[in-house]
């Protein structure tokens, strides 16, 4: 051996929101951990990709070529759909069915509004066409697919100027093999066009919750699939020779290559990214009850962690649409802190849901926003001004934020302060709202939970929501502004899977429920190789269950072992069931309807430093000025200074690079050996 210092070697996770693009890397021999935030550019979006990987290796010493992970979490797709910036899409379906996506459930979004109303679809009517082609119920065809038709309405399709076409076709769950056909006759007729099928993209039962997943799928598929080439690129131009891992709804991981068709898997990877983070901060905290609170520029996301587990769901909303694929399961409101304050027609003063992004940003950015934000509330009540924000590329503009707040107190009639104060209170009960849906949905009791709050704006805001909800405890995990970037770093692989086997559970369904378990274990493995995947892997099975006459399932967790066991699987039903209802009948019959397969790829997790030492009182860098219920001088500390052990009560001010934590009196904080503050409110 010559002797020389082994070569470093560098894991990446990079998240991008509204306001700021996100990086946590760690370098694997030493366990350093460096962290980043870069403002966006929305006319270029992965241009700060460059910027920052610049930044770190001037501050860091990272060197591209040690790359060996990077991960990514990215907004374009939800974007996308937000903004309705997506491809211009037709659809082909069975004749007689072309009003399906119209028709959709026939529920209203609030049915106690006077003024809702339904979203107009991604596919307007004028372009879906029917087709003479019918698959039973059975799997058998009559009339098959006929060239000549496909090509017809290919052409029409054409005509309307459409870039793509989904193909959704009736009892494609049970066998896709028309709907291949049908895109094959399209392929070969308009090779320019780019094709989806809805069983390709999610086999499941219901043609409305099937074909408008698919229709997702193909809205983002140019502008992710764009993203996502040019993305590799700029790492190529760099020289990073890892290869690029995207972070998915289900906060597990995927290649980037096939990120480029199953774009809709991607479409909440920044929030779930973030609650898979917070997570495993969470357990190793010691905490198993968790209350996650992710704060941005534009808004607000919570999730539960119930038992150390993440929670999952299959009805997530994306903007004004469902999506159908398992996703994490995280609600979220248009409250941030970027979000605009303003005074409606009737003098009441409103926060949300327009955002001021990151250009221009808050007034006290001093990039050319003149509109009052929750951050310059912070700011005018003095929270926030003390040191540097964003690794040093901003600088807070007290005067430039009290100008904005003064605005909105001429017109109320109000001080300044009590103004920025009352936006606050504003923004915290609108957030305070939507955690009691979410509780009162889960049927959890939030007193027995800690909040994490985390994300740019979560700590500045987290203790007092947390005080607000009966709250007794808040941990603020060392790198919060970074959580997300850190959750693609610790994340799995993680690929589901789903067969409708819509059969009564008895002694008869048992040899399809292994047959299609088999299948479902085929695809699993199949896909963690073609990952690249050769290490520890699971494989989690769960059945999507009800009672005869119900509408709809519930998903129960199942052991492959019960599927030669009719009461062992029954039990699980009913004991799932009485825990969401607090009801069962175990004379009902019950159906099983989906079976559920989620293979996963254990990664690598990474050990950051630790930091024991005894319990000792923090010494304060200083006292600064603040307006909490008056003028009052509280002490401020910098988190790079507290060490394990270290103590202090609020209220006080803790600053760091990525965010700045707000401590409200009647508060004892202590630091543990993660560098978490722990937060135990006193009264």
């Amino acid at each position: 051996m010559d002797g020389s210092a082994p070569l470093a070697d560098w894991k990446i996770g990079v998240d991008i929101g509204g306001t700021f693009m996100d990086f946590c890397a760690l370098e694997t021999r030493s366990g350093r951990v460096a962290s980043l935030k870069v403002l966006t550019s929305p006319d270029d979006p992965g241009a700060e990709l460059l910027t920052g990987l610049d930044l770190l290796a001037e501050r860091e010493g990272l060197d591209p070529a040690q790359v060996s992970r990077f991960v990514h979490g990215t907004t374009v797709g939800i974007n996308t759909i937000l903004q309705r910036r997506g491809a211009k899409l037709a659809m082909i379906t069975n004749a007689g069915f072309e009003d399906v996506i119209e028709l959709a459930r026939l529920r209203m979004p609030d049915m106690y509004s006077l003024f809702c109303h339904r979203p107009e679809p991604l596919i307007p009517r004028d372009r879906i066409f029917g087709i003479p082609i019918r698959q039973r119920a059975d799997g058998s065809e009559s009339p098959r697919a006929d060239s000549a038709v496909v090509a017809e309405a290919v052409a029409r399709a054409k005509e309307t100027g459409a870039e793509g076409i989904i193909v959704a076709l009736l009892h494609s769950w049970r066998d896709g093999g028309q709907e291949a056909a049908v895109k094959a006759m399209i392929e070969a007729e308009a090779p320019e066009l780019f094709v989806f099928t809805s069983a390709e993209v999610w086999p499941v039962i219901r043609e409305y919750e099937r074909s408008s997943t698919a229709i997702l799928n193909g809205y983002v598929h140019p502008r992710v699939a764009g993203y996502l080439t040019a993305l590799e690129a700029r790492l190529e131009d760099r020289g990073v020779p890892a290869r690029a891992m995207l972070t998915k709804s289900n906060g597990g991981l995927m290649s980037a290559g096939e990120g480029r068709r199953d774009c809709v898997s991607m479409l909440l990877s920044g929030t779930a990214s973030g609650v898979m983070g917070a997570a495993w901060l969470a357990r190793q905290a010691g905490e198993r009850r968790v209350l996650t609170l992710d704060i941005g520029g534009t808004s607000a996301d919570f999730a539960l962690i119930v038992d150390g587990e993440v929670q999952y769901g299959s009805d997530e909303l994306i903007g004004e649409f469902p999506l159908h694929i398992p996703s994490v399961s995280v609600s979220s409101i248009g409250i941030g802190g970027g979000s605009i304050a303003s005074v409606d027609g009737q003098g009441v003063l409103r926060v949300g849901p327009e955002s001021a992004g990151s250009q221009p940003g808050p007034a006290c950015y001093g990039r050319g926003g003149t509109r009052a934000t929750v951050t310059d509330a912070m700011a005018v009540c003095g929270w926030l001004g003390h040191s540097e924000l964003a690794y040093g590329q901003l600088r807070m503009d007290i005067g430039l934020a009290r100008r904005a707040v003064a605005e909105l107190a001429k017109r109320l009639g109000r001080g300044i302060e009590e103004t920025a104060q009352a936006i606050l209170d504003i923004a915290i009960s609108e957030m305070f709202v939507e955690v009691e849906k979410l509780s009162s949905r889960a049927g959890v009791d939030l007193r027995e939970f800690a909040l994490m709050p985390f994300g740019g704006g979560g700590p500045m805001l987290g203790a007092f929501l947390a005080r607000e909800l009966g709250m007794n405890r808040v941990i603020a995990p060392r790198w919060p502004g970074v959580v997300s970037a850190l959750g693609g770093l610790v994340a799995d692989l993680r690929g589901d899977f789903i067969r409708t086997v819509f059969a009564d559970l008895d002694p008869a369904a048992l040899s399809g429920l292994q047959s299609a378990f088999q299948e479902l274990c085929n695809a699993g493995r199949r896909w963690l190789t073609a990952q690249g995947h050769d290490g520890a892997s699971e494989l989690r099975l769960s059945a999507d269950m009800r009672y005869a006459g119900q509408s709809y399932e519930i998903e129960v967790a199942l052991k492959p072992a019960w599927l030669d066991d009719v009461p062992r699987i029954a039990s699980a039903f009913h004991a799932t069931h009485r825990q969401i209802y607090d009801f069962d009948d175990p004379d009902g019959r019950i159906e099983i309807i989906n079976l559920r397969l989620s293979a996963i790829g254990a990664g690598p997790k990474p050990a950051f430093p630790q930091s024991d030492a005894p319990s000792t009182p923090a010494e304060p860098l200083r006292h600064v000025p603040i307006h909490l219920h008056g003028r009052r001088e509280i002490p401020l500390f910098e988190r790079a200074l507290l060490t394990g052990g270290a103590a202090f009560a609020g209220p006080a001010v803790v600053v760091q690079e990525d965010t700045t934590f707000a401590i409200p009196d009647h508060v004892s904080a202590h630091v543990d050996r993660h560098l978490n503050i722990h937060l135990s409110f006193t009264e």
